[in-house]
């Protein structure tokens, strides 16, 4: 029996000690951790640590893909060697004008005077890629048919010829200029309407190939329209190859 009652006095003396020590390993290691931080906060200086930074620590790397090289005329994709680029956009509702970029210069913009409401035109030199006349004509008030029908059969052999509408560009467009831009390759010339959005290029003296963007046309539906009286723009965009004449 004493030899029992000595055991398990030996056992419980281990066991307290054992707690003992314990709490007093943690003690310590509070009291060594709690002195680790007055440390650093006395010594470090304040931007030089922050929660900021040990947040970014955890994250992972974000790759982030390179911004894309702007193209000719805002292509997605560069035209490719010996092409010309060109866009043409028609213009939408009252304040949105028509758009004829060719080789990333802009013909006819918002900022410039030869752009206006009803049928905007640009003549290009088709050997050199440079502009050589832009005009707008007004196709609502007066007579400016005749002045366009002029404009388009003066235009030299080996150039081309961009036309984009902004607003109307039909109540004053007469038959012989209908026909005459019909004859340039034109389908649907004789099919606008009031404030239609259409766009066009063609070539005089020689032939695009057939599966380049040539035109399109939008016709005002109220139950559609974009801008109320007015349809959504519409554009046609590609690229031109230099050795066809």
């Amino acid at each position: 029996m004493k030899t029992f009652l000595c055991l398990w006095g030996v056992v419980f003396f281990i066991f307290a000690f054992t707690a003992v020590w314990r709490l007093f390993g943690l003690l310590l290691t509070s009291l060594a951790a709690w002195y680790l931080g007055y440390f650093v906060a006395a010594h470090v200086p304040q931007n030089t640590v922050s929660i900021a930074v040990f947040q970014e620590m955890g994250k992972k790397p974000v790759l982030r893909a390179p911004a894309p090289k702007r193209q000719k005329c805002d292509h997605w994709s560069p035209c490719p060697p010996g092409n010309f680029a060109y866009r043409i956009l028609s213009g939408g509702g009252k304040q949105r004008r028509a758009k004829i970029c060719f080789e990333d210069e802009q013909l006819v913009s918002e900022g410039n005077d030869d752009a206006g409401s009803g049928i905007n035109i640009a003549i290009v030199n088709y050997k050199t890629g440079k502009a050589i006349s832009t005009k707008f004509f007004e196709m609502w008030t007066g007579d400016h048919s005749s002045e366009m029908t002029d404009f388009v059969r003066n235009a030299p052999e080996g150039t081309l010829l961009l036309m984009a509408t902004h607003d109307d560009g039909s109540t004053k467009l007469k038959d012989d200029a209908k026909n005459l831009v019909e004859e340039l390759g034109s389908t649907e010339i004789k099919n606008i309407k009031f404030r239609s959005s259409w766009v066009f290029i063609a070539a005089k003296g020689f032939k695009l190939p057939d599966n380049l963007q040539k035109e399109k046309i939008n016709h005002s539906d109220q139950k559609k329209n974009r801008y109320n009286g007015w349809p959504a723009e519409i554009q046609i965009e590609g690229c031109i190859p230099r050795n066809l004449i």
